[in-house]
Parts: C-alpha cells; sequence; structure tokens
C-alpha cells in the first residue's frame, strides 16, 4: 500500500465514522445542509458556506476551506452538454491523427537515426487537441480588423453558442492558440489530413534543409514561426515561455479593445500545456494578473499525463492536486478533467466511496504503473486493494479494465470541459486534463519512464498500435509506417474539413497582412536632437521626448505601446502618466497621492502606457504580445519598452530570442547601459554584454549610439522598416542617463550611422584611429583632445552598431567564399581605408563586442580593443572608467603604447 497523501480532499468526510464523537449530530447538519441546496438553491447554500467561514475566522478557530476538491470530474455527469459531433467518426479521426504522427517519427528515425521527434506527448494530448479543432478553436475569418467601440461601451458580444463565440455575419478574427511543443507531429498529421501538407512533406520532418532539394517542405521539430511563417503562430519549445506569453496576449486583446483600436470580444486565447513545464517559473508568474484582470478570454488545458523526460512529474504526489491549489488560489477558474465515461458507472454503483478513498491514497508513480501495466495488473493491484473495489468490476474483463479511459482521453468528457470554459465568465480557467504518455503504445510505450523519448518501434508495435486503435492498415502498411489519408469522399474527410470550415478553417494559419501606418517626418518629432546644437542632455531624457512627440502624431500615435517594467519615474517618463495614462482595465478607483501634482499617478481604461510592475518577464512577454499584433491581429501596433539594459537580453534573453521567432517588430530600449553608466549600482546592475548577446540574433539589429542626433536617426530608420515597409525585424538600442552635450548630426551622415559607424572628427590621414561607442565615445573624444595636446593627430569614428559592421563584413566574407566575382568590401574596412596607423577601440562592454569587427580592420593596421571585461563594482562614473581602463587617459596611453609598438 502507497503512503497516504495528508487528508486534503474526501478522506475526512469519509472517515467520519470513525472520527466523528457525535454523528448524530453531524448527521442533522448534513440533512439541514442538503435540504437548504435543494430548496433555496446553490447560491443561498454557497452564501452560507461563506458566512460559515466568516464565523470561523471571526471566532479563530483556525479553519479555512481547502482548496483541493475530490479526485473527481468537476463536471458531473447530469451537467454534461449533449455532444453535438458524431463521436465514431472523431474517434476514428484522432486515431488516424495519432497513427500518422507517429509515422512520421518512426519513418524519420528509420532513415536517418539522429533526428529525434517525440511520439508519447502526442499519443497523450490527441483527443484534447481534436475536440478543439472540431468544435472550439476559430481561425480567422475576416480580412479587414474591425475597429473596437468607444472606450467606456462595452463591444457587442458574439453568439451564446460556444462554438460560435466572437462571429458576427459570419466572420471573426481569430482564437489564437499555443500547442504543447512535442505534440508538432500530430498537428502536421492534422495538416496533412486537411490536404495542407503532403507525404514528402511529412517524410521531411526536421529535415528542413534537405526538403527544397526533394521539392518538398521541411517540417521545423517544434513550432517556429520563423522557420514556417505561414503555419505556426507562436514558438512553445522553449518550456515556460508559452504559458506567460498566452496570458499577455489574452491582456494585450483586452488593451486593443478598451482603447478603441480593435473590437477582440469573443475570442479566446487557448493553451496547451503538459503539467512537466508547470514547474517553470515563467509559467506561473503571471497567474494572479490574469486572474486580477479577469481574463475569461483565456482557456489553458494542462495535459497531466504525469511524466516529464525522467519520470514522473510528482512520483510521491499527484501533481493534478497540487495544480489546482495553484490555479484556485490564484483565483482561476478550475475544471478537473479526470475520469472517462467508462468510470462513471463505477462511481454510480460506490456509494460508498471506495473509489474515492482509493484515489486518495494513489500517488502518481503509482498510477503512472498502472498505466504502464494491463487490466490483469490493475484488477489485481488497484482494484483488488479492497473489497468494494474488487465488487465494482466484477462483471468487467480484464481487457475492459486495460481499456478504463482518464478524462483527457474521452471527447464526450473533455468537450463539456471546453464548453464550460468557453463559456465562463469572469475568470481564467485552466482545465486539469487526466492523460496516459503514450496512450495506445502499449508495452512499446504507454506509461514507461522511456516513453518520451521513443521514437522507434519495431514491427510487432507498430501492428499492435494498429490493432489498438482499429486502424485500416494491412500488416505491410503497418510495418512500414505508411501514411494513411480517407478518400476524399469519404465520411471522415467530409467531417474533418466540414468542421474546420465552419471554424473559419485551417489551423494553426500565421498572417501578416495589415495596413501600412504612415510615419512622421523625422523633423516633426526629432529635430531638436538632430540639431541639439551643443544642449546637455541625456540620450534617456531625448528618447523619452521623442516618444510623447510621436504619440502625439495623429496617425501613428495611437499605435505606439509604452511599456515599463516599474521604472517610468526613473527614465523620466512621469509626464506620460497624464498625458496618455498608464492602462487599467478598470480605471483608476482610488485618488492618487499625488492627484495634485503636475506629473500625478493615472491609470485609465484606455491608458496607452502598460506598466507591468516589477517583471520583467511580463513586460517582455506584453512586448511580445505588441510587437506581433501585425500577424496575430492584422493590426500593426509599435511597442517601445524601456527597461535597465542589465535586465534585458541577460535576464529574458530566452523570451526575446522566442520573441525573434515570431518575427516581432518594434523597439527594445536598454537604458542606463554599459558597465559605467550606472556607477553607485553595483555588480548586478551594470550591463557589459547585451550587445554581445543581442548580436547573436539574426532579426535584431543592435544600436549603442552616443547622441541623441544618432539615436533619432536610428529609430526614425526603425519605424520605416517595421511600419511602412514592414520588413520582421525589431531594434535594440541602448541608452544612458549620462548628460553631456549634444553636438548636431553632421550632414550626410545618416547612411553611416545606420550601418555602424560614422567620422565623427580628425582626418583620414590621421596617424592613429579611435573608435567609440555609447557612453565611451565622449571618453574617446577627450582622449583625441589629450593626444592632440602632445602633437598627436587622431580620428575619432563614432561606432554606432559593432554587430551591424559585424554582419556586414561576414556578408561581404561569405559572398566571397561563394566565390562571387564582387563580394564588396566590408563597410569598417572602407571607413579606415586610407589611414596606416594603429585602431584603438573602446566601448562599454566587454572586449568581444568591439572584437567583432577585427577580421575586417585592413591589413597592416594594428587593431587594440578596450572594454569592461569582469565583474562591475559600485562607485563613480570616472573611478569606474579608470578601474576598467576606458576613461580617457587609459585610451590615450593605449594609443601611445601602440604607435611606439609599430
Amino acid at each position: 500500500m502507497n503512503a497516504p497523501i495528508p487528508p486534503d480532499q474526501l478522506r475526512s468526510l469519509l472517515d467520519t465514522a470513525r472520527q466523528d464523537p457525535d454523528p448524530v449530530e453531524t448527521a442533522e447538519w448534513r440533512e439541514a445542509f442538503v435540504a437548504l441546496a435543494e430548496t433555496q438553491g446553490p447560491a443561498r447554500a454557497r452564501w452560507m458556506l461563506d458566512e460559515l467561514a466568516r464565523m470561523a475566522r471571526a471566532q479563530r478557530i483556525g479553519w479555512q476551506p481547502e482548496l483541493s476538491t475530490p479526485y473527481v470530474n468537476t463536471i458531473a455527469v447530469e451537467a454534461q452538454p449533449p455532444f453535438p459531433g458524431d463521436l465514431a467518426i472523431e474517434e476514428r479521426l484522432a486515431s488516424l491523427m495519432r497513427w500518422n504522427a507517429l509515422a512520421m517519427v518512426v519513418r524519420a528515425n528509420q532513415a536517418y537515426g539522429d533526428l529525434g521527434g517525440h511520439i508519447a506527448s502526442y499519443a497523450s494530448a490527441a483527443d484534447l487537441f481534436e475536440t478543439g479543432f472540431n468544435h472550439f478553436f476559430h481561425a480567422r475569418t475576416e480580412a479587414e480588423p474591425r475597429r473596437a467601440a468607444p472606450s467606456g461601451e462595452r463591444p457587442p458580444r458574439g453568439g451564446s453558442d460556444p462554438h460560435e463565440v466572437g462571429e458576427r455575419g459570419g466572420q471573426h478574427l481569430g482564437d489564437l492558440v499555443f500547442f504543447q511543443p512535442h505534440s508538432a507531429p500530430g498537428v502536421y498529421a492534422r495538416a496533412f489530413l486537411e490536404g495542407r501538407l503532403g507525404e514528402e512533406d511529412l517524410m521531411h520532418y526536421r529535415q528542413e534543409l534537405t526538403a527544397p532539394t526533394k521539392d518538398a517542405r521541411g517540417l521545423s521539430s517544434y513550432p517556429h514561426p520563423y522557420l514556417m511563417p505561414d503555419f505556426w503562430q507562436f514558438p512553445t519549445g522553449s518550456m515556460g515561455i508559452g504559458p506567460i506569453s498566452s496570458i499577455y496576449h489574452a491582456r494585450f486583446m483586452r488593451y486593443l479593445t478598451h482603447r478603441g483600436l480593435l473590437d477582440c470580444e469573443g475570442r479566446k486565447v487557448w493553451g496547451v500545456f503538459g503539467d512537466g513545464e508547470m514547474d517553470e517559473p515563467e509559467s506561473m508568474s503571471a497567474l494572479t494578473l490574469a486572474a486580477r484582470e479577469r481574463l475569461d478570454n483565456l482557456v489553458w488545458v494542462v495535459n497531466c499525463n504525469l511524466q516529464r523526460l525522467d519520470g514522473p512529474v510528482r512520483g510521491n504526489g499527484r501533481i493534478i492536486d497540487e495544480l489546482e491549489k495553484l490555479f484556485a488560489g490564484a483565483g482561476w477558474n478550475v475544471i478537473k478533467l479526470v475520469w472517462g465515461s467508462d468510470w462513471d458507472g463505477l462511481f454510480a454503483r460506490d456509494v460508498h466511496g471506495a473509489l474515492a478513498r482509493a484515489f486518495a491514497n494513489t500517488v502518481d508513480g503509482q498510477m503512472q504503473t498502472f498505466a504502464a501495466k494491463d487490466g490483469r495488473y490493475n484488477r489485481e493491484t488497484f482494484f483488488g486493494q479492497d473489497p468494494e473495489l474488487a465488487r465494482l468490476v466484477e462483471g468487467l474483463t480484464d481487457e475492459q479494465i486495460d481499456r478504463l479511459k482518464r478524462g483527457g482521453h474521452d471527447l464526450v468528457k473533455i468537450h463539456a470541459a471546453y464548453a464550460a470554459a468557453a463559456a465562463h465568465r469572469g475568470q481564467p480557467t485552466v482545465i486539469l486534463a487526466h492523460t496516459k504518455k503514450g496512450y495506445g503504445m502499449g508495452s512499446a510505450g504507454q506509461g514507461k519512464m522511456t516513453t518520451h523519448s521513443q521514437k522507434k518501434l519495431d514491427e510487432a508495435h507498430l501492428i499492435e498500435f494498429r490493432n489498438r486503435f482499429n486502424l485500416p492498415l494491412t500488416d505491410e502498411q503497418a510495418t512500414t509506417a505508411a501514411f494513411y489519408r480517407p478518400a476524399a469522399d469519404s465520411p471522415e474527410m467530409h467531417y474533418l474539413l466540414g468542421h474546420r470550415a465552419a471554424l473559419g478553417g485551417s489551423m494553426p494559419r500565421r498572417e501578416t497582412a495589415c495596413e501600412v501606418v504612415a510615419k512622421p517626418d523625422i523633423a516633426a518629432y526629432a529635430q531638436f536632437a538632430v540639431a541639439a546644437g551643443g544642449k546637455e542632455m541625456s540620450t534617456t531624457m531625448a528618447f523619452v521626448r521623442m516618444l510623447g512627440n510621436l504619440m502625439k502624431d495623429a496617425a501613428l500615435g495611437p499605435r505606439v505601446v509604452p511599456i515599463v517594467a516599474d521604472e517610468a519615474r526613473t527614465f523620466g517618463m512621469a509626464n506620460l502618466f497624464k498625458q496618455v495614462g498608464i492602462y487599467s482595465s478598470v480605471g483608476q478607483r482610488y485618488a492618487p497621492e499625488d492627484i495634485g501634482s503636475v506629473l500625478s499617478y493615472r491609470e485609465a481604461t484606455d491608458g496607452q502606457i502598460l506598466e507591468e510592475g516589477i517583471s520583467e518577464a511580463g513586460a517582455i512577454a506584453s512586448w511580445t504580445a505588441a510587437a506581433t499584433s501585425y500577424s496575430v491581429h492584422g493590426l500593426a501596433m509599435l511597442p517601445f519598452y524601456i527597461y535597465y539594459s542589465m535586465f534585458g537580453f541577460q535576464r529574458v534573453g530566452d523570451q526575446i530570442w522566442a520573441a525573434a521567432d515570431q518575427r516581432p517588430r518594434g523597439f527594445l530600449l536598454g537604458a542606463t547601459s554599459g558597465r559605467t553608466t550606472l556607477g553607485g549600482e553595483g555588480l548586478q546592475h551594470q550591463d557589459g554584454t547585451s550587445h554581445l548577446i543581442a548580436a547573436t540574433i539574426p532579426n535584431c539589429k543592435a544600436y549603442d549610439p552616443a547622441f541623441a542626433g544618432e539615436m533619432a536617426v536610428i529609430i526614425d530608420a526603425g519605424i520605416r522598416e517595421m511600419m511602412v515597409e514592414q520588413k520582421d525585424v525589431f531594434y535594440y538600442v541602448t541608452l544612458m542617463n549620462e548628460n553631456y552635450a549634444q553636438p548636431d548630426l553632421p550632414a550626410g551622415a545618416e547612411a553611416q550611422v545606420l550601418r555602424g559607424c560614422y567620422r565623427f572628427s580628425g582626418r583620414k590621414e590621421a596617424k592613429l584611429t579611435l573608435l567609440g561607442s555609447g557612453a565611451i565615445l565622449t571618453e574617446v573624444i577627450k582622449a583625441a583632445e589629450l593626444l592632440a595636446a602632445e602633437g598627436i593627430e587622431a580620428e575619432v569614428l563614432s561606432v554606432t552598431s559593432w554587430s551591424e559592421l559585424a554582419r556586414d563584413g561576414q556578408a561581404c566574407e561569405a559572398r566571397a567564399l561563394a566565390g562571387e566575382a564582387d563580394p564588396g568590401t566590408p563597410f569598417i574596412a572602407q571607413q579606415l581605408a586610407g589611414g596606416s596607423g594603429p585602431v584603438i577601440a573602446a566601448t562599454d562592454y566587454v572586449r568581444a563586442v568591439p572584437e567583432s569587427i577585427r577580421a575586417f580592420v585592413p591589413p597592416g593596421r594594428r587593431y587594440l580593443t578596450l572594454g569592461t571585461d569582469g565583474f562591475g563594482r559600485s562607485d563613480t562614473r570616472a573611478a569606474l572608467r579608470k578601474f576598467f581602463g576606458v576613461d580617457a587617459r587609459s585610451i590615450a596611453r593605449a594609443a601611445r603604447h601602440a604607435l611606439a609598438a609599430r
């Protein structure tokens, strides 16, 4: 017998006969409560329970209701709606999806043993996916986005039928669906039956480079919008990022609606995730936000197959109970989908609660063993532990016991749970679906410890799988893992395509059509920066002023989404509080302490700023939702997320990479950048690596401008690329909080600023070239002045982007290696041409950043890099720059050394 779980469910009630000191009085209370519920209804019963709980607290009894419920289905049999489809056809279709997904992975690994792939996850989730595809996941059916009602007016709701939510006149902007990544083969299998993919495509699963040579499409391992830009909408392969992203997408849809930009009422965000994935901190980090914002447009389906890669998710506990407590405590509506319809009769006959007692004492590790064993084992081990349990299954054969379904494999139960979730109002909903990992794989993998990595099945196991699901395959077709698609005129195909047509067409499907948004002329919002005239300011202040001006533009302004993670005042953005407001789904229900101030804190339903609190993970998820709005909603938005640069790529780099996979369009602003600009904050606040990491992301353009004029040109180019030319790029721009004189941008320097560097001062023929970027360019300029006083003339180049210079050089090199007649000359080599002396490069980042262009420095010119390698310190800027050797005197000393060594 397993060690008992603490009595957090039914045990106190079921064991009352042994523990209750006054059973008669207890029976009277029970009868009274049952009578109350029957005569006055559930609302009155709930009120009475709440009143008793209040009394218990007042009396300091030390009791509160348990957050977990019995290990049974939340939706009772009598509450289930009629199943609206053809159950037999849907079960056959689900079986075909399972087979084709399995065949895809098996064939790939028979041909190429090192390709990998996963079968077991989709085997457990197939019915969860198929119920959504057949009845709930709505695709976009409207070419032009609908405008939302003005702020304060509630747009009309969609139809009352859960299947028609969001439809008006047969048009729908589409649901958002996040798919469990290891189940991607199942989504490809459905696309194959729908005719979106062919056999050759399935045969090139995980062969994206080889496929085009065979006139086929390679299928990415997991959902990757960058690799399959017309197919996948959201990348979910990095565990935890899909869940948090889904929450912020749901909230952003409310933001669009409340600001009157787009009517997102009636649309849902669905997420199918794994129970093991819930261990990731990102998965859990925004649960309370979803509840606080009352995101009833959000439904999570957690596939509780009880297993992760190495073994049970909770071997000595029950993950469903644990997750129920977490989600209920966070304020979510929880639907437990534990047992299939075959169990209904057993529960009905179980008048003494033997099943509930047995489940209360069965941990997940044992439940996994039950999944891996046959009916005979389950009869002897589970049902045999109690005479009452044994009597419940006396009329069942071992095979019938083996076929008892868990809730996540029963289409009727799944539909009931989804329908309840779709209809629920006022809370996000999570469905905890109990499944078996490797369901149907039999002795080859069902419930086994190694099932996650199972990708090769022998002939006997393939035949066993064929027989288990009664597939219309010959032995030869089964043993060769042949793909199977029913005839076009078969009932299955009519059903499959008909249901998807009623829901707007195939999913997943990524679309990119959206209207061009006009860009204001740079002089309209940044003339003060381009022609600064030596005025002192920080580039952070210059950016905030530009942002405020951009938001006043009639065309672009409403599309701008300012995002901060509780640092708006730090970055001088408090003036925007009154100007555009901070978004709140409920407005402002209090009088802020600073209400009399011109910079008072103002929340509003139509507020434009997204203030995410102390959550960089939340802020970047919010930025991603806005940056992909052009494809997700058909409405181009332009997010500007400003943050301490140290808390960007280093802290949430995986989320930024996932955003890059979605082809975002927007700006990331790394403020107080570099290792010496935020002097007193110390090691963890000093950024010396963000530009190094940014350079690894292909569609990220990273710039480190020193002056406001440079930054203005970069921001202007980014707006043009993303909003007018609609290129799938995003910009990372670093900002400083250090005030210094801002010169005018040299005439005609714009193109060079964007390419990566321009001549700030000096002559090409100078015997020395100094390169500097960002905060350290001012030190480079001072170093040139020190050297000039000694009679050493130096040319100074302002480097606005080391990574753009490096990429340009690499592109020239690649063309040369490919044998092109004119591969071109790297831009940095062009800029350094004509000189002959050493080149000194200094930055506020680790030396690897300026080292990235070494290969493209003209031969014969010594190249010496200075940077801020090592751990940061707390001190003044001057002391820090001297310590790291990037102050003016250190740069000048390095220059003299390089000249002497010639």
